[in-house]
């Protein structure tokens, strides 16, 4: 009996500091429609550029810390390989506006930064979240809107940058 309150409180302690979504994205999955605010305040619509392009859309926690901050500008160093895919990179997170404008500033950060402050894009994708901190997951899309690629790792920012590079060399 006591075994079993155990892992009924267990369960109930993940499922609130778990991931509350319906389930992550994976490969074969088309991505879903969304608008955010970038780093510039404007309207950004994922409608516009599906069916142009490849898309590389990242998932972070939080702007200006450690491993976020190598993961950018791991970024930001291979942004001509990914142009040379023709793909275009997108980081989400739950920072507001502003801190997008600063964190792009301060990194010389050539990409979209999306601000996703109710973390509905975030929950649309399934991104699942280890306690209270947000999920880092990437997602390599085709031109159609479909995942053909996802990486998922918490602490290896810059991984999710050589994972995608891979992906996008196979769309070829």
């Amino acid at each position: 009996m006591k075994l079993l309150k155990t892992i009924l409180a267990m369960t109930a302690f993940l499922q609130l500091w778990g991931n509350n979504s319906q389930g992550q994205l994976k490969t074969g999955d088309k991505i879903p429609a969304f608008t955010l605010q970038d780093q510039n305040g404007k309207t950004f619509d994922i409608n516009t550029v599906l069916g142009k392009q490849p898309l590389v859309i990242y998932f972070y926690p939080k702007d200006e810390t450690s491993v976020c901050t190598k993961e950018a500008c791991s970024f930001r160093d291979s942004y001509q390989d990914f142009q040379k895919y023709g793909a275009m990179v997108i980081g989400i997170s739950a920072d507001n506006v502003a801190s997008h404008r600063s964190f792009a500033t301060h990194h010389n950060l050539p990409f979209t930064l999306l601000s996703d402050p109710k973390n509905e894009v975030r929950k649309l994708f399934g991104v699942p979240k280890t306690f209270v901190i947000p999920g880092r997951v990437t997602y390599i899309v085709d031109k159609n809107g479909v995942i053909v690629h996802e990486f998922n790792s918490l602490r290896d920012g810059e991984k999710h940058v050589t994972e995608s590079l891979a992906a996008l060399q196979k769309l070829q």
